[in-house]
């Protein structure tokens, strides 16, 4: 196998082609400045993978915005500070000020010269969209947990994804899925079937930070530190 073999590449974008950890990291500041406890870095995005993953998958239909208003909520009472319900919502309304990996519009502009691009992601529409011009690519189509009504892993995120590839005559060995997310991606990726590529961009601090930890078995068939490097091994195929 190799990335020659695909005619598809099916993205995450949040932890993989937008640097999420800085861009919540920096959006948690204020409720983390309150906290009567020093916290790491690696304590709140702990924190945060657990109450997201708790509420994604307690309300699979409410979008993404409001998740994360929700999850602000519940980190104010785990760290014991006053609640504030208009910072609630600015950290709901935070995605699109999350930053780009320095790779990621390069390589996505490469990669749209020899593949598909699709996206499939935990968000809603307007988020996404605000998103959209740091990744400088128009994607063949884009899948969001508001169009599905559940939030990966949820297997039913991924069959939708190959439904909508299908309709277009796609099969399973066309479709490499390429994620940081263990926990949200690979799992439920490779368990329908799909190749999937991690990029493992927390290959220098190890942990599963802003995602919760896969659990059990996980495989994947490519691992790259970046976005750079899956380009760089791309080429070197000629």
């Amino acid at each position: 196998m190799t990335l020659r073999d695909f005619r598809v590449l099916t993205f995450d974008c949040y932890g993989t082609l937008i640097d999420w950890e800085t861009g919540l990291l920096r959006a948690l500041a204020p409720l983390r400045s309150r906290a009567p406890v020093t916290l790491s870095d690696d304590a709140v995005l702990e924190a945060f993978a657990l109450r997201e993953a708790s509420q994604q998958a307690a309300a699979p239909d409410m979008p993404y915005s409001a998740v994360l208003s929700a999850v602000h909520r519940q980190l104010t009472t785990d760290w014991d500070v006053a609640a504030d319900a208009a910072a609630d919502a600015r950290f709901g309304a935070s995605v699109g000020d999350w930053p780009a990996f320095p790779d990621t519009a390069e390589a996505l502009r490469y990669l749209k010269q020899h593949y598909r691009l699709v996206i499939l992601s935990n968000v809603d529409h307007a988020s996404f969209a605000r998103s959209l011009p740091r990744l400088g690519v128009a994607f063949d189509a884009v899948h969001t947990a508001q169009d599905i009504g559940s939030y990966k892993p949820d297997p039913r995120n991924f069959t939708y994804l190959m439904d909508r590839l299908a309709a277009d005559g796609f099969t399973k060995p066309d479709v490499l899925h390429v994620a940081q997310s263990l926990f949200h991606d690979h799992v439920p990726a490779n368990a329908i079937g799909l190749a999937s590529a991690w990029i493992d961009r927390r290959h220098a601090r190890g942990g599963s930070g802003a995602t919760a930890p896969a659990g059990g078995d996980v495989r994947y068939d490519f691992r790259f530190p970046s976005m750079a490097d899956l380009v760089a091994a791309h080429r070197s195929l000629g």
